[in-house]
């Protein structure tokens, strides 16, 4: 390993937001690990648009099986839950539980062994579902445990938990991506894709990611399955 060369770990779902996290990480000049997770996800389709587009970044991509339909709890790891396709009150029943900090943990992981001290993850807390472990204040706790909770943390080397996109609007990463040169249509976002990743056009990551490429000005690419 050149020891030249930074290092971080980005998580890649296959998604918009991540798609412009990994070119984020890609211009502040890191060496790009990406890390998905093959949980049960209703929405296969977006692993295989991580992939691509860990290709596209020349990012090594890693995906790491671990079955959360044991549990259950949410409209994308329990097909008898239906995906909403109309906004509710609360936090939806898209939320899968703890799987920002599951995935977080496996990128920690992966970051001690790589002697990393950068996550990069694609929460956002503006155009967003209402997902408790997007908040500013998730991102500052888990970097705190991260910092007491490992090796290299005990040692002073200090870990930090990159989101780039917090703050952003959708239509705001949006262009951010476009002028990194993030292809959209090697994305998938909704959360009931077809084996092809096509979109419902209903669900409400549908609704934010329509929104935003109109607020944004820019042709949205994607696909819908009704085309």
């Amino acid at each position: 390993m050149n020891l030249d060369t930074r290092h971080a770990v980005v998580l890649v779902s296959g998604g918009l937001d991540s798609a412009t996290t990994l070119a984020v990480a890609k211009r502040e000049g890191f060496c790009c690990h990406a890390l998905s997770l093959d949980y049960g996800q209703r929405h296969r389709a977006e692993l295989f648009a991580a992939k691509r587009l860990c290709a596209a970044f020349d990012a090594e991509h890693r995906v790491v099986k671990l079955d959360l339909t044991v549990f259950g709890g949410s409209a994308l790891t329990d097909e008898s839950i239906p995906v909403p396709i109309e906004a509710s009150e609360g936090i939806p029943i898209t939320y899968v539980p703890a799987r920002n900090t599951i995935m977080l943990s496996l990128a920690l992981a992966w970051a001690e062994v790589l002697d990393s001290g950068d996550i990069y993850i694609g929460v956002n807390a503006v155009d967003y579902s209402g997902y408790p472990d997007c908040r500013p204040e998730y991102i500052r706790a888990y970097e705190a445990m991260a910092n007491l909770a490992t090796k290299s943390g005990v040692e002073g080397k200090k870990l930090a938990v990159h989101a780039p996109l917090i703050d952003l609007s959708k239509a705001e990463i949006i262009r951010l991506g476009a002028s990194l040169g993030v292809d959209y249509a090697l994305t998938v976002s909704c959360y009931q894709a077809d084996g092809e990743g096509r979109a419902c056009g209903k669900c409400d990551s549908c609704r934010l990611r329509r929104e935003g490429f109109l607020s944004a000005g820019i042709p949205d690419p994607t696909r819908y399955s009704q085309d």
